[in-house]
């Protein structure tokens, strides 16, 4: 009885911290692209010196370490759930590809904080400008390039998991395997697209849990 509500509660807890992963997420990057639009550095703009913006920017940074705390919840359900019908090549790609993930992620919020702390002294011109600029587009880097590849990766991996498994239905998967497209070929020449993962996330989230409540525990058998 006690595996069997274990069983039941995994896909529950799944697609609860699946649905905050998302939406915290995606309202970090969506204030993060407010603040710092693609291509433009603080020798022009002056973003660092805009108080509601750098405001927008430490806002975004303070969800990202929840984001990241809330995925590998999400991770550790969804495996749970998988259990011993895992394929260990497929969950090795999802494990090491989720990990790397929220690594790169944290990695681009400690540079972009990194330049919040600069902030303070600005002189606007010389090597300061130069070292300021070098923060920005490492962080964006780190984001659109390599954060978004491994969610690319851990896009497929779980997809096809959840399709070999019967967990995900074609269409599911389907969209799984055409946001993993768009992660690893647009991210780098689109603006925004990268919320197409916490908005794929947030649907399988959804999906988890409206498909949870519809399962009924089997009937205890006669004693």
């Amino acid at each position: 009885m006690e595996r069997t509500h274990q069983t039941l509660r995994t896909p529950r807890a799944a697609g609860l911290v699946g649905i905050l992963f998302a939406l915290l997420l995606g309202a970090a990057i969506v204030l993060m692209r407010l603040a710092l639009p693609d291509g433009e550095s603080d020798v022009e703009h002056g973003w660092l010196t805009d108080p509601s913006r750098r405001r927008a920017v430490q806002t975004a940074l303070d969800l990202v370490p929840f984001a990241g705390i809330f995925f590998l919840w999400f991770m550790g359900a969804v495996r749970a759930r998988i259990g011993e019908a895992e394929d260990q090549f497929l969950a090795t790609v999802f494990l090491g590809s989720g990990l790397l993930f929220v690594a790169t992620l944290f990695g681009a919020a400690a540079a972009a904080g990194s330049l919040l702390v600069t902030a303070a002294d600005v002189s606007g011109a010389g090597s300061k400008a130069e070292l300021r600029s070098f923060g920005q587009n490492f962080a964006y880097s780190l984001l659109t390039t390599y954060s978004m590849r491994m969610a690319a990766v851990f896009t497929f991996s779980t997809s096809a998991i959840g399709r070999r498994l019967g967990v995900f239905p074609r269409w599911l998967s389907l969209l799984g395997y055409l946001v993993a497209l768009t992660l690893l070929f647009v991210t780098d020449n689109v603006a925004w697209s990268e919320l197409v993962f916490p908005l794929w996330a947030l649907i399988v989230s959804v999906f988890i849990l409206v498909a949870s409540f519809r399962r009924r525990p089997a009937p205890a058998a006669p004693s």
